[in-house]
């Protein structure tokens, strides 16, 4: 009789364990040109959205999946690039780059979406950010670089392993416009990233 009750009981736990597996999972909110983006992301003591994400290409080539998070959703650029609260992009390689590749991609950025003065006045943060870049030296596919934006500057990291952080508000601001400025390096990921 108690072996009948046991294994009743061991019958209707195994539903609910299941349940239980199925919400401890990440939930993944999109696939992205074959790549699977998270919902929601840790960063420090934040717990960032899944703004958007969409394929970076350059002359019909697919270079990597973008994602943004943020801890608020906004359709709004300039929402986004302001914020004073932590953002990440996040950059899965779908081919290999090499470092100098994807810093001048990054620089270009940078100078198609920020005046000649605010240039001038981020040089030595620029020279630290492409230091950073070069150090991480080529990005292979599947390799992810993530660049988390702060309120005091963006930290760089390589498939979850810091590599260097700059300082400033300013080219956090800076750098986050080269995918959601005026100029942006791709404007089918701008779009992509913002949401919807």
């Amino acid at each position: 009789m108690k072996l009948h009750r046991l294994r009743s009981t061991a019958r209707a736990a195994i539903p609910m364990l299941s349940l239980l597996a199925a919400l401890a999972l990440p939930a993944h909110a999109a696939e992205v040109a074959g790549v699977r983006i998270e919902d929601r992301i840790a960063v420090g003591n934040s717990e960032l959205l899944l703004n958007g994400a969409g394929v970076r290409t350059k002359l019909f080539v697919k270079v990597y999946v973008g994602a943004l998070y943020a801890t608020q959703k906004s359709s709004t650029p300039a929402v986004l690039i302001d914020a004073a609260t932590p953002r990440r992009m996040v950059l899965r390689m779908l081919r290999d780059v090499e470092a100098e590749t994807l810093y001048n991609a990054l620089r270009d950025g940078l100078r198609d979406n920020n005046s000649e003065a605010e240039l001038a006045a981020l040089k030595t943060q620029t020279e630290q950010f492409a230091e950073i870049m070069k150090r991480i030296g080529t990005a292979k596919s599947g390799d992810t670089v993530a660049l988390d934006f702060l309120s005091d500057g963006i930290g760089v990291s390589l498939n979850g392993e810091a590599r260097g952080k700059v300082a400033g508000a300013a080219f956090a601001r800076a750098l986050l416009k080269v995918w959601l400025g005026d100029n942006p390096a791709d404007a089918a990921l701008k779009k992509a990233l913002l949401a919807g």
